[in-house]
């Protein structure tokens, strides 16, 4: 056993994930068990547990682990349940949700980035978790409908998640970066029935944009 990273792992816990409000015994022990430093390029393996976001290349970062634990736990993913990861990176979220959920589907839009996820998740025999090369935010992922979507970039306002909200099931929820900077705020969205959807604020942020998300035009007087 890794002691050095296993101790990492339990001071990320105590001291960045708690204080920050996240008790779900289950968002807790997923994140306890997952190796962060696997899904850490080897330039930055050292940084794997520090409380920022981690860069893994081409302006593409792994969310700060204390930002993933709020989001997992909004998401409230049962045993039961199907999820999405929009952005899976090296995969670090779609590992987590693995913990979590009974199936996962995690879509990258870096057919680099695609394979290095598959690899790592199939070296922690991650079988249920499944990595496609595709863009969440322009194509229906197959699999759908999710009763959890996480999606680890940013968008600039709500109305460019039309798409992945009619991805969810009824009761479905998804999380995701709104705004622009320095406002951008998590926000929660559940489907409450067909085109019936509750959306409230969950913390601020600053994220790096979802790959090929369009910016919203600023008039000029």
């Amino acid at each position: 056993m890794d002691t050095e990273n296993a101790r990492a792992r339990f001071n990320m816990i105590a001291q960045q994930i708690r204080p920050w409000g996240v008790l779900d015994q289950r968002v807790l022990d997923a994140m306890e068990e997952i190796p962060r430093e696997l899904f850490v390029p080897d330039a930055y393996r050292g940084l794997a547990y520090a409380d920022i976001e981690v860069p893994i290349g081409d302006s593409h970062v792994m969310l700060a682990p204390k930002a993933v634990a709020r989001m997992l736990q909004a998401l409230a993913a049962a045993p039961q349940d199907k999820a999405l990861v929009v952005g899976a990176g090296t995969g670090y979220v779609a590992a987590c949700l693995g913990h979590l959920a009974d199936r996962v589907v995690g879509v990258e839009i870096d057919p680099a980035l695609a394979q290095s996820a598959r690899e790592r998740l199939a070296a922690l025999g991650l079988y249920r978790v499944e990595i496609r090369a595709m863009d969440g935010l322009a194509e229906s992922v197959p699999g759908a409908p999710f009763d959890a979507i996480a999606i680890t970039g940013s968008v600039p306002e709500i109305g460019m998640l039309t798409g992945l909200e009619a991805q969810l099931a009824p009761g479905g929820r998804l999380v995701c970066a709104v705004g622009q900077d320095p406002a951008m705020e998590v926000k929660l969205v559940i489907r409450i029935g067909g085109s019936d959807f509750r959306r409230t604020s969950l913390f601020e942020t600053s994220v790096p944009r979802l790959a090929n998300c369009p910016e919203v035009q600023s008039f000029v007087f």
